[in-house]
């Protein structure tokens, strides 16, 4: 592959001995790397090299990763991995609010970084967004187009509410989704009145549209003391 037709992916990360690991595995994964150690420097090569996916550290001088994703999707939808050195439920839903697209938790295996590099990239591609403009699991269809639910080809009336939490776990299969994640689905601008057992509610009923036994779930999955995850096509 030559250098001109390698797809470059931005890391900022303040620590060197981090970034370097983590370019000499996106070189050998055929990629072209560019390192920024604050998020000044960040945002400048994210405008003039337009990279496929930033792989950003929240821990950064300058202008920390918030702030810089934040920034990023004012006039951007690059993918953007998150890595924090903090597991605490409320930064991933945070990251995840501010429009990141995964996030991984520090210390990590390089290995699984680049397997999320390559996920996120194939779920944000041109094609693969045109491909997921129907998302089927078995009997249960999801037309993204036509915001229309079919279960054995019979349509089943979705409530905006049920469909926006409906979509979220079809997209992305066998990933369990904190009640906090779906509830900002539901209610983006952090309304203070909602409490997160009302998303227990809304999975109930879908529950009763799409599962053949509401009782017995089929499609989706309860994670007890997280939050609920779509079942993964070889649980089918």
């Amino acid at each position: 592959m030559e250098p001109q037709s390698k797809k470059t992916v931005l890391v900022v990360e303040d620590d060197e001995n981090t970034a370097s690991l983590i370019a000499v595995y996106l070189e050998q994964d055929g990629f072209a790397c560019l390192i920024a150690g604050d998020g000044e420097k960040a945002l400048a090569l994210a405008a003039r090299h337009h990279p496929v996916l930033v792989i950003l550290d929240l821990m950064i001088p300058k202008i920390d990763g918030w702030e810089v994703c934040r920034r990023l999707r004012r006039n951007s939808s690059v993918p953007v991995i998150m890595l924090t050195a903090r597991g605490d439920e409320i930064d991933r839903v945070a990251g995840l609010t501010l429009g990141a697209d995964d996030y991984v938790v520090k210390p990590f295996s390089p290995r699984e970084l680049m397997a999320r590099v390559q996920a996120v990239l194939r779920r944000t591609s041109p094609a693969s967004r045109a491909a997921d403009q129907v998302l089927v699991h078995g009997p249960v269809r999801l037309d993204l187009d036509m915001r229309r639910l079919t279960v054995d080809g019979r349509t089943v009336a979705l409530t905006p509410h049920e469909y926006a939490l409906l979509e979220a776990l079809m997209a992305t299969p066998g990933r369990t989704f904190t009640r906090d994640e779906l509830l900002n689905r539901l209610y983006p601008h952090g309304e203070a009145a909602v409490i997160d057992r009302v998303v227990d509610v809304h999975i109930g009923k879908i529950r009763q549209k799409i599962e053949p036994h509401p009782a017995e779930p089929t499609y989706i999955l309860t994670v007890r003391g997280v939050g609920y995850r779509f079942a993964d096509r070889l649980e089918l």
